[in-house]
């Protein structure tokens, strides 16, 4: 029986890939960028599985290109990049690979919020300037995490992975969600409330939203305005549940009075883009889920996720479990 053939869209972990040349016909795009829209197309043109990643966009008219495409993985757990219902339509089933990273993303969420909290990157250029002469009681001169209150916006997995972090901060925690989390709550102290409180009284706000049509640009103009003077944002979802112009916006006239970002919209953003000229900005290449062993486990559930839909058997993770 011939194997069947996988377009495998970005270079993965190494063991991972193997596994599934074990399995398939296997086709890399090996360049150290995302295919273009065309590379993509030739790639799924004669395919039955898709091995991609959340810069790729699985829409219609790539699908009309790709008559025996029967699979589709994602590396990443957001779904956004993924035209679902036209998967489902043509009986392609979509696996993507949540969990896996929850705890790698906490972890630089909470980096950010520190590194921004701190001044650590201006610290750090400080010092290799040559600009550090003496000690100076003024210098840099951050904020208390211990006390402070850190709003979650999305209360889910990775957010729940937050909170944990910041009971060791002695933080106070606000939450909006649509639905409310009361083992959170009482394990954790956490108290639910709606969007206008949680930006009016959160020292810290940090969002944990997937991008759909209903959080796109979650934080806009109005949004920003209402949030401390004082407070910093920290956002390691997606870029587009940030209003990005009105963000540069609010950051320059200073309220709020930072922000770190993992994320952007578009991304990556351009060279002229007003946030990368703004000194209160601390910005990070998408690396959320950026280690050696969290990378790893996505590659092998993504790989899994494929060879399961290959075999006709639901995915681990399936995104359209009703094809099942």
């Amino acid at each position: 029986m011939a194997l069947p053939r996988v377009f495998v869209s970005r270079t993965i972990d190494g063991e991972a890939l193997a596994g599934l040349r074990a399995r398939a016909e296997v086709q890399v795009f090996g360049q150290p960028r995302p295919p273009t829209p065309g590379e993509l197309t030739d790639g799924v043109r004669e395919a039955d599985g898709l091995l991609c990643m959340l810069t790729d966009r699985v829409d219609r008219a790539l699908l009309d290109q790709a008559p025996r495409l029967r699979a589709v993985s994602t590396l990443s757990v957001g779904l956004d990049h993924v035209d679902l219902a036209a998967c489902t339509a043509r009986g392609i089933a979509v696996g993507h690979t949540p969990g896996v990273l929850t705890e790698a993303t906490a972890d630089l969420a909470f980096a950010l919020l520190l590194g921004a909290a701190r001044h650590v990157a201006p610290g750090d250029a400080f010092v290799r300037s040559g600009r550090w002469k003496t000690w100076d009681p003024g210098l840099l001169l951050g904020r208390d995490l211990s006390g402070a209150t850190l709003g979650i916006a999305g209360l889910g997995a990775i957010g729940q992975a937050v909170v944990r972090r910041a009971r060791g901060f002695s933080m106070r925690v606000l939450y909006a969600n649509r639905t409310a989390r009361p083992e959170v709550e009482a394990e954790f102290g956490a108290r639910r409330v709606d969007k206008d409180t949680l930006l009016a009284e959160s020292d810290f706000l940090s969002l944990h939203l997937a991008l759909t049509p209903e959080t796109r640009h979650y934080l806009g103009e109005r949004e920003l305005a209402r949030m401390k003077p004082r407070a910093v944002l920290v956002n390691t979802s997606r870029g587009a549940v940030v209003d990005s112009a009105a963000l540069a916006r609010a950051l320059a006239a200073g309220r709020p009075a930072a922000a770190a970002l993992d994320v952007f919209d578009p991304e990556p953003p351009s060279a002229d883009d007003p946030l990368l000229a703004l000194p209160n900005v601390l910005l990070a290449p998408h690396l959320g889920s950026a280690t050696v062993e969290t990378r790893g486990r996505m590659a092998a559930l993504a790989v899994l996720n494929l060879l399961l839909s290959l075999e006709g058997r639901r995915p681990k993770h399936c995104a359209n479990p009703e094809l099942f």
